[in-house]
C-alpha cells in the first residue's frame, strides 16, 4: 500500500501489501494472545503486583477463547458497522447497532448501552450528565480496530473514536481509546527492535493525537519520563509504584468510574509499562503488563497488540497460534478468523484512498 500520512505536510510513506498483511494480522494475534494470557488474573490483584512465578503458563489451545471475549466481540460490532454502512457511518447508526447487540457487557459499555436503550442518543449517551462511568476502561480495550485499519493514519483512528468511542466514553475515557488507536496506526511504520528509544518514539507520536492538557496525556508523559529514568535504576516495579501512587489508589486522581481499578489512566499506565519495559519481547511484554494487576487481561491485550503490529504475525509462530481454530466464529459476529483478516484489509484499503493515498497495482 502506498499512502499519505494524515498529518499536514507529511511525506508520502510506502507500505508493501505483504508487510501490511503481516503486521495487521500480527496486531490481531497480539491482542488475542494478550487477553487470553492475562484472563485468569483479571482484577484478582489491585494495588498489588503479581510475581512472574504466579502468572499463567501459556498454552496455544487458549488462543481460541479470545473468540468469545468482550475485548474482541465489541470492536467487531464496530467493524461490522463500518462494513455495512461505510467509513462515514454516523455515530447514531453505530449507536443503533451497539444498542441492538445482545452480548453481556460491563462498566462503561453496559451503562452506555443502557443509555441508548433508554432513548439517550449518542454522543449524549456518554456524557457525564447521563452516563455514570464515562472514564471506565471500555473504549481503551476495544479501540484496537481503529488503528489496525488505519495504517500510518492516526488522524483516522481518532476520527473513528468520535464515531464509536463517544457512544460509551467521554473525556479521558475517549482519549484513551484514541491514543491506543493512534499507537496501532503509527506502529505500521515504527519497527520494533531492542532499542527502547524506538518504542518511546512510537508513544510520543501517538501522544500528539490527544489533547495535551488532558489527564490521560499527562499520565502518558509521566510514564515516558519514568522510562527515561530506567538506566538510573527506574525498574518497571518502580514505575508501577509511581503509577499506583499518582493514578491508581483510592486517594489519588481518578475519573468518574465504576471503581478506581477500572479507570483508564491507571490501566493505560500499565499498558505502557508492559510495552515500554518489555524490550520488544512478546513474553516479557505480556508478563509485565499482566503482573501490574487491575484489568490484567485487557492491558496485555493492548500492549501486545501494538507490539504484534510492529513485529508481524510471523513473530508469533506455532507456540502462540498453533491451535487457532479458523473455522470458529467470533462470538456475536459473522466473522471467522480469515474473514476478520479480509474485512480488515478491505477497510484499510478504503481508508488509505479516502485519506488521499493510493494503492499501486504492482503491490496489490
Amino acid at each position: 500500500m502506498k499512502q499519505v500520512a494524515s498529518v499536514a505536510g507529511a511525506a508520502e510513506r510506502k507500505l508493501y501489501v505483504a508487510d501490511f498483511r503481516d503486521k495487521m494480522e500480527g496486531a490481531w494475534i497480539g491482542q488475542c494472545v494478550g487477553v487470553q494470557y492475562g484472563g485468569p488474573t483479571e482484577f484478582r490483584k489491585v494495588e498489588e503486583l503479581w510475581s512472574f512465578d504466579e502468572l499463567p503458563v501459556w498454552n496455544p489451545i487458549r488462543f481460541n477463547g479470545a473468540l468469545n471475549n468482550d475485548d474482541l466481540y465489541v470492536e467487531l460490532t464496530f467493524v461490522r458497522s463500518l462494513e455495512q454502512h461505510g467509513l462515514d457511518v454516523s455515530i447514531r447508526q453505530a449507536g443503533i447497532d451497539f444498542a441492538n447487540s445482545t452480548y453481556p457487557l460491563w462498566a462503561a459499555n453496559f451503562n452506555g448501552r443502557n443509555c441508548l436503550r433508554n432513548g439517550i442518543a449518542p454522543p449524549a449517551s456518554s456524557h457525564p450528565k447521563y452516563h455514570v462511568s464515562p472514564d471506565d476502561i471500555d473504549y481503551q480495550i476495544e479501540s484496537d480496530f481503529s488503528g489496525i485499519i488505519s495504517p500510518g493514519l492516526p488522524n483516522r483512528a481518532v476520527r473513528l473514536g468520535e464515531q464509536f468511542g463517544r457512544i460509551m466514553n467521554y473525556g479521558d475515557g475517549l482519549y484513551a481509546g484514541q491514543f491506543i488507536g493512534a499507537l496501532y496506526a503509527e506502529a505500521f511504520f515504527q519497527p520494533s527492535c531492542f532499542w527502547w528509544t524506538d518504542r518511546v518514539a512510537l508513544v510520543e507520536k501517538a501522544l500528539k493525537s490527544i489533547p495535551a492538557e488532558s489527564k490521560y496525556a499527562k499520565m502518558v508523559r509521566d510514564v515516558l519520563e519514568w522510562r527515561r529514568e530506567k538506566y538510573t535504576g527506574a525498574s518497571w516495579h518502580k514505575a508501577w509504584k509511581k503509577a499506583i501512587e499518582k493514578y491508581g489508589s483510592r486517594s489519588s486522581m481518578v475519573g468518574k468510574v465504576t471503581r478506581p481499578n477500572i479507570d483508564v489512566k491507571i490501566n493505560g499506565a500499565f499498558i505502557l509499562i508492559g510495552y515500554l519495559w518489555g524490550d520488544g519481547d512478546i513474553e516479557q511484554t505480556m508478563k509485565i503488563a499482566t503482573a501490574c494487576g487491575n484489568d490484567s487481561d485487557c492491558n496485555p491485550a493492548n500492549a501486545l497488540g501494538v507490539l504484534g503490529c510492529q513485529l508481524g504475525a510471523k513473530a508469533f509462530g506455532p507456540k502462540y497460534v498453533g491451535e487457532l481454530d479458523r473455522g470458529k466464529l467470533f462470538s456475536s459476529s459473522p466473522y471467522k478468523w480469515d474473514d476478520l483478516i479480509a474485512v480488515s484489509e478491505k477497510l484499510a484499503r478504503e481508508i488509505v484512498v479516502a485519506e488521499g493515498g493510493s494503492i499501486d497495482k504492482d503491490t496489490s
